[in-house]
Order: C-alpha cells, then sequence, then structure tokens
C-alpha cells in the first residue's frame, strides 16, 4: 500500500506540530495531536487513556525544564497500513536544562490515523534506546 506524498507529509506535520508543543510547554495543544480515545505509553511504562490524560498528565511534565531535540522529520519513516492508517517511528531525544543526555535518546512509534479532524495520533509508544550487550 502506499500514501500520496500529501498525505505523509501531514502525518509528518502532524508530529511536527506535537514536538513545537512540547516544546512551548503547551498541553492542550500536545493534546490536541491525538484522537479522543488514544493510547500513550511513556518510557518508563506508564499508560495515559484519553486526550484528556495526555493532557492532564504532559501539564505536571511540562513544569520541568525537559525540551525535545528537534532533529527535524528526515528520521521519520511513515508506513501505511490502510488508506487512512499508518505506522509511524521516529527517533527522538531531549534535553534538561539546555544539556543532552544520550541516555535519553528514544524510537517512539505512533498510530496516525484519519480522522474527520484531519491526522491524529491513536497510539504513542516511548522506548529508551539501549544497548542490551552493555550490561555483559
Amino acid at each position: 500500500m502506499t500514501m500520496t506524498e500529501t498525505t505523509t507529509a501531514s502525518i509528518r506535520q502532524l508530529l511536527q506540530e506535537l514536538t513545537d508543543a512540547w516544546n512551548d510547554s503547551d498541553a492542550t495543544r500536545y493534546a490536541a495531536a491525538f484522537t479522543e480515545d488514544a493510547d500513550y505509553i511513556t518510557y518508563f511504562g506508564l499508560r495515559m487513556h484519553g486526550r484528556k490524560e495526555i493532557e492532564d498528565g504532559h501539564r505536571q511534565l511540562f513544569r520541568l525544564p525537559i525540551k525535545l531535540q528537534s532533529g527535524g522529520t528526515e528520521h521519520v519513516e511513515v508506513k501505511p497500513l490502510t488508506d487512512s492508517a499508518a505506522l509511524v517511528i521516529a527517533a527522538g531525544g531531549s534535553a534538561v536544562n539546555g544539556q543532552t543526555d544520550p541516555a535519553r535518546n528514544s524510537v517512539i512509534t505512533l498510530t496516525a490515523v484519519d480522522t474527520r479532524d484531519g491526522w491524529r495520533f491513536a497510539s504513542f509508544q516511548n522506548t529508551r534506546v539501549s544497548d542490551p550487550g552493555a550490561d555483559r
């Protein structure tokens, strides 16, 4: 299945809007990128269900000095699942008080769905990047 360039660009733009909302500490705008019944799983396994929980959880989080590193959307893979759904895989990282730390790097997987309000994310999973062999 292929998606049009316009559709792929719309999904990439939604991901950029998500990053911008995070960096602006705007929990309402951040949550607006998700469907009303979205599932959101943090890197430490906390599950938030629905746009309201996502907004409330991020309102608290945005009080901390954490900003996302903006690598643009060149490290984003959009894989069509149907004409109205896609798997999105992106590299992520963050800085605390302006200091980056490779231990904070993540792989983010999202499910983008085409809704009557445009593309939104129905799921989000954040997994920290690690080297399993490093513990041996």
